[in-house]
């Protein structure tokens, strides 16, 4: 038997149960592995309260890392006592099946815990930075949240990849430890001009905007951009976005938008 957070029925932290279940033994393809370590995200909040639909009863959680206990049929790479991370549904648990290809070996160097906390974080960043608006070094780009997971690893490599970022954080400690992982700029957003503070940062806009928060951030982050500019929205913090008109991205300057 294992321990897992279990939903039942979205809601609050009354929804959150901890049960005891039956793991199984792995199928083709899967392996079992026992956690040292979970992850914890927003995202588990959008699951946990019903924004984002779950099937339910599930497990909680996406991310997590640990020991190889018993390996499927048809799974190669991987041997039991392996150290590996995993992203895949259900990680709320003290043992779990995992499909394989979802699991990474962890090399020397890599703790359990920071893989654990990173993996969909930092494939969050990857998507962001590469995929969804490939930005370019030289450019100059505005990250809200950027003391959060994401936004710690994000300034890190931006920094690296020699991106400007602008980021926004809601007390001057938030702000000053962005600056610390390598932002070039932090705003207190709850400064009436923040908008103001990074068009003039920026030289007049910047080219896309990376928002996690939603709603509440929505019309300042559109008015930060430059004509072509790419709103690139991927969380609800705030609230979810609803309601954007065509005609507000294009009397900004034809403006896109994209939730990846």
């Amino acid at each position: 038997m294992s321990k897992a957070v279990i939903i039942r029925k979205t809601g609050g932290l009354e929804a959150l149960t901890m049960e005891d279940r039956e793991v199984g033994m792995p199928g083709e393809g899967e392996i079992r592995v026992r956690n040292t370590h979970i992850g914890l995200n927003f995202i588990d909040v959008y699951f946990r309260d019903g924004l984002y639909p779950g099937e339910l009863p599930f497990v909680l959680g996406s991310e997590s890392a640990g020991e190889i206990t018993d390996v499927g049929p048809g799974v190669d790479g991987f041997k039991v006592g392996d150290r590996v991370g995993s992203l895949a549904p259900g990680a709320y648990a003290e043992e779990r099946l995992v499909p394989a290809d979802k699991a990474v070996l962890l090399p020397e160097g890599v703790s359990n815990e920071a893989a654990a906390a990173s993996l969909l974080k930092g494939m969050t960043v990857q998507y962001l930075l590469k995929q969804s608006y490939p930005i370019q070094p030289g450019q100059t780009c505005l990250f809200h949240s950027a003391a959060g997971g994401v936004g710690l690893l994000a300034c890190q490599w931006a920094r690296a990849m020699g991106v400007k970022l602008i980021g926004t954080a809601g007390t001057a400690e938030k702000c000053q430890l962005a600056l610390n992982n390598g932002a070039t700029h932090c705003i207190n957003y709850r400064d009436d001009n923040w908008v103001e503070q990074v068009r003039d940062l920026s030289g007049g806009g910047v080219p896309v905007v990376y928002d996690s928060v939603g709603q509440a951030t929505l019309e300042g982050s559109l008015d930060c951009l430059k004509p072509l500019g790419y709103f690139i929205t991927f969380g609800n913090s705030s609230g979810a976005i609803a309601g954007v008109a065509p005609s507000a991205l294009a009397s900004r300057g034809c403006l896109y938008m994209q939730r990846p």
